[in-house]
């Protein structure tokens, strides 16, 4: 048991020398791991799949209720069966309606 924790100690800690045969296959394996990865380890779907879709106001009018946004913000995406998130409205300087804000999921 002690020889297995003495080698556990000295990967963990990269307490092998330079020259060692031991520093080189920690090398290579570093390598492989980054290399040989697959990229959907380290994608977050979830934040890709999220998407912030800007619409006019003066496309509504003026006035719009929150069916129209949303179905107005679906069909700009071009994805029907999206889920609408949130809707948010944005005003210039004054205080004047310039659009919405929607996201999409």
């Amino acid at each position: 048991m002690g020889f297995l924790s003495n080698t556990g100690k000295k990967i963990v800690f990269w307490n092998y020398s330079r020259t060692s045969w031991q520093w080189d296959v920690l090398c290579v394996l570093i390598l492989v791991f980054i290399f040989l990865t697959p990229k959907s380890w380290f994608e977050n779907t979830e934040f890709r799949q999220r998407k912030t879709v800007v619409l006019s106001a003066e496309v509504f009018g003026g006035h719009a209720d929150r069916t129209a946004i949303e179905q107005r913000a679906r069909e700009v995406d071009g994805r029907p069966e999206s889920q609408v998130t949130a809707v948010r409205e944005r005003r210039d300087g004054t205080g004047k309606l310039i659009g919405y804000e929607v996201d999409i999921r």
